[in-house]
């Protein structure tokens, strides 16, 4: 069977706020099938990072998560702002949250959250010789703690199930393929 894609018959707003929209769609599927009231999340495009000290160690973030209702350990990041391109906006994120600049910077994946629902991309990049240069300068509502890790205790938080987000695991594991080429 030949997968097609959907025709947009009919796009309704419902909500539009600055971190995420909601639309409804109504779409024609292959064959003719009618589906409506098919809601897509409009959310902005992230970025997050496997950052990598200079004495080897990789930065992650504690922090909140309001929805989930968890203390989530994860990667740095966040969303890119306006036409901000990607590797900027990770270079901005690592200095507002953990104080770090780093040497180098690659992007290894440009991944969907859940294209199911929603439309966003999250960029990830691998950061290499990382120096504490700044103070940390957070947003409003953020509250975060800065942790370092080695890559094998990195591996054993990934074994031990001790990183809860999806695409912060494969955040992770692009970044460890990338730093093992090295």
């Amino acid at each position: 069977m030949i997968i097609e894609k959907w025709r947009k018959l009919a796009s309704k707003y419902l909500v539009r706020e600055k971190w995420a929209t909601l639309r409804v769609d109504t779409c024609e599927l292959q064959g003719g099938t009618i589906k409506d009231d098919y809601y897509v999340l409009e959310y902005p495009n992230w970025v997050n990072a496997v950052a990598l000290t200079e004495s080897n160690k990789i930065i992650l973030v504690r922090q909140y998560r309001h929805a989930a209702d968890i203390i989530s350990l994860e990667v740095p990041g966040g969303v890119i702002d306006g036409d901000e391109e990607p590797e900027f906006a990770i270079k901005r994120e690592l200095l507002e949250e953990t104080g770090h600049s780093f040497k180098t910077c690659k992007l290894v994946a440009e991944l969907y959250p859940n294209p199911a629902t929603a439309n966003n991309r999250t960029f990830t990049y691998v950061l290499t010789g990382g120096t504490k240069t700044h103070e940390q300068h957070l947003d409003e509502h953020e509250i975060l703690n800065v942790e370092e890790y080695t890559v094998e205790e990195v591996r054993d938080l990934i074994k031990e199930n001790k990183i809860a987000q999806a695409l912060h695991v494969a955040a992770l594991l692009y970044g460890l393929a990338e730093l093992d080429k090295q």
